[in-house]
């Protein structure tokens, strides 16, 4: 089983902020978010995560556990908001936002699209996958990343990212079936 994990929460997130690669640590309700997270799922047998700090530590709640070392894949990194990041959400002008969701290929400027986000976290489910079927894997990043995991569970365009929402250590559950992904769960926060 694959389990696709939002990082707890921190101050920027809390406060509204396009949060891309800027690199707060958690919060103190996003360090709880994280234990809760870690509790309901693990132990598991592998634990991948984002290389930012919000996501490694949320990861290292599951490595607590059982001792196992959290991995490094900077495919999940979330996206790069280029010179968004860290701007309040609704600084972001209602013609841009529009733009913006008509156009996979838009990105912020010295940003990036959703098209090269899906690609790139494609790549990364494609090889968790056949693991996946006899392991239990977390997987640590954000938001973007997380909605393009979800594209690819149901097998439609990363046009679904504007039609979801992610909470802060929501876990997205994905069983591999015998036809490929099969999605289980979505935005699951009961452990909270």
């Amino acid at each position: 089983m694959l389990y696709v994990v939002r990082h707890g929460r921190t101050e920027a997130n809390a406060a509204g902020l396009l949060l891309g690669r800027l690199d707060p640590d958690l919060d103190h309700t996003g360090w709880a978010q994280a234990r809760a997270a870690a509790n309901a799922l693990g132990p598991v047998d592998r634990v991948v995560s984002s290389p930012l700090l919000r996501a490694r530590n949320t990861a290292g709640t599951f490595s607590l556990l059982d001792g196992k070392a959290v991995e490094i894949d900077e495919r999940w990194i979330e996206m790069d908001y280029g010179t968004f990041d860290g701007q309040p959400v609704a600084n972001v002008s209602r013609k841009t936002w529009d733009v913006w969701r008509a156009d996979l290929d838009w990105a912020p400027p010295e940003g990036e699209s959703h098209r090269t986000l899906g690609i790139r976290v494609r790549a990364a489910l494609e090889e968790l996958h056949e693991e996946s079927r006899t392991s239990e894997i977390v997987v640590v990043t954000h938001v973007s990343p997380i909605k393009a995991a979800l594209a690819w569970a149901l097998g439609v365009g990363d046009e679904v990212a504007w039609r979801a929402y992610v909470a802060p250590a929501s876990v997205m559950t994905i069983g591999a079936g015998p036809e490929g992904p099969s999605l289980r769960g979505f935005n699951d926060t009961g452990h909270l």
